[in-house]
This record gives structure tokens, sequence and C-alpha cells, in this order.
């Protein structure tokens, strides 16, 4: 198994540092500008600040939890408090987007004229800025980790420079007064994107409690990879899943019945670590069989 958890815990802790400092940021200068302007497109962006920054803080000690290597009473790690708090995340993030959905209807119903708009424009602007930065050094990050949760909030941060867009137009249509409905509009968008952002860490979340396989295509480089190799004649039991930032691939090989036991696990050490090469921060567990066992398979359609 290649993970260099020296290497990959400072990264990733640094990464949720900045996501909080940055979320901490943007929550007081929206909050101001939301009291200000009394835009309720700003409002949206403000409650996604809010989730972003309980987002970050759940994701970093959930991630501080599952770098903790395995125990006596977690044998395969602490990896599934990842997908927990992603599941406590989502759940929160969906109460907050039906709570903007009615916010945004009764401003429809009862329109505002928008006040001090300039304010929030230009803290928008800031925000792009900020958050830019950010995204910058969290692709950064993932570059080097790997890492599944800092990808997924940097998509999630990526999804902001659009929603913050947003708000600047409709902060710009909303301050005249013939389209000061335009906010609600805008409004209720915003809460979609944030209820889409939480059933996809839902599904997520619960593709990794359920020990979803690897997509088929991965399953079919693993073949491959193992088939590869001159020695294997064979592979059949493939099962993987992931665990937080590790991963767990599994597999039955089938050898020549005439190798030795020392020859087969010298093979069984080369098939790891090609396949770990492909797939890092895995934890590979190999079996070695006889050629010609009863109930095998030998294709990759069969994967």
């Amino acid at each position: 198994m290649q993970w260099d958890i020296k290497h990959i815990a400072p990264l990733m802790g640094r990464a949720a540092k900045a996501s909080v400092f940055v979320a901490t940021i943007l929550i007081f200068v929206k909050g101001i500008a939301w009291f200000l302007t009394g835009s309720v497109s700003l409002l949206g962006s403000l409650i996604d600040s809010i989730l972003d920054l309980v987002a970050s803080l759940v994701n970093f000690f959930a991630v501080k939890t599952s770098l903790e290597p395995p125990d006596d009473d977690h044998r395969f790690g602490h990896g599934k408090a990842e997908p927990i708090a992603g599941l406590l995340q989502s759940s929160v993030i969906l109460g907050s987007a039906v709570f903007l959905v009615f916010e945004s209807i009764s401003r429809l119903l009862k329109p505002i004229q928008i006040e001090n708009s300039m304010i929030g424009i230009w803290v928008s602007l800031f925000a792009i800025l900020i958050t830019f930065a950010l995204v910058l050094y969290q692709r950064h990050v993932v570059r080097e980790t790997g890492s599944v949760v800092i990808e997924a909030d940097s998509l999630h941060y990526t999804g902001d420079l659009l929603m913050n867009a947003a708000v600047i137009a409709a902060l710009y249509i909303s301050s005249m007064v013939e389209y000061n409905w335009v906010d609600g509009v805008f409004g209720i968008a915003i809460a979609i994107y944030i209820a889409v952002t939480a059933v996809n860490i839902f599904k997520t979340s619960i593709d990794m409690l359920m020990d979803k396989e690897f997509s088929k295509e991965d399953r079919e480089k693993i073949f491959n990879l193992v088939l590869g190799n001159e020695d294997v004649k064979g592979m059949h039991d493939l099962k993987t899943r992931r665990s937080g930032l590790l991963s767990f691939i599994q597999m039955h090989v089938e050898l020549e019945p005439t190798l030795s036991l020392q020859e087969a696990h010298a093979i069984a050490d080369e098939v790891e670590a090609t396949v770990g090469e492909v797939f890092p921060n895995t934890e590979i567990l190999i079996h070695t069989d006889p050629l010609g066992a009863e109930g095998h398979f030998h294709g990759a359609d069969e994967l």
C-alpha cells in the first residue's frame, strides 16, 4: 500500500484550514452587505458561506479521524468518518435550501427595492477573488494527495464562483424599480444549486458507506494490470471499495500449480506493486490459487 501519511496529512490540514479561513471572512463581509442591501440573493450567498464553514469544520475533524491508523476496534481504519460527516452536511445544506426557497418566494410576492446595491456588488467581486485563490490552492493539494474530500470541497467552491457572479447580476438588475422581483428569482436559483450540492454529497456518502464497487472502467484497468504479468494465468473474485482516503482491492490470482510458495509470493508482490502504482492510497490483498480451479472466470467482461 502506497500511503505517505506524513506528506498527505499536513497538506490536507492546511487546505482545510484555508477553507475555514476563507469561509469565515466571506461570512463577515457578506453579512454586512446583506444587512445594508436586504437582498435575498445575497442572503442565499451568505447562507452558502455559512454552510461552507460548517462543512469545512466537519471535514477537518472527519479527515483528522479518518487518518488515524487502525486499532483493535477498527481493523480497517477510520475512513467511514468522512461519509458519516457527509450525511450530516447534506441534511443541514438541504434544510438551508428549503429555508431560502421560502424566503425567495416571499420576496417574489412582496418585492422590495434593493438599496446600496454597489456594496453587495463589490463584496461579491471580493468573494470571487478570494474564492478563486482558494480553488487554485485546493487543486494543488488534490494533485499532491488525491484527496476525494478536498476535491469535493474544491468543486463546491468552484460552483460558488458562479453563484457570486449570479448575485452580482441579481443586485444590478434588482436595483431597477421595474425589475425588483428579479432578486427573488435569483434566490430560488441559488437555493436549487445548494439543494443539488446536498444531494450529490448525500449520494457520495451513501455509496462509500455501502461499499460501492469501483467503476467498471477502474475494475477493467485492474484486470488488465494483473493479467499484464506473464506469470498470472487468470484472476477472479475481484472486490473493491473506498473508505475515506483509503481504498481496498482484493482478488484471487491463478498461477501455475508447480510454483513453490516462495515463487507464488514473489509474483503476488509484483502484482501488488503494479496495481499500487496506478491506485495509490490503496490496501491490496491478493490470494494465490492454482490454475484450473473450478468456478473461476478469466474475462474482463465478467468483472
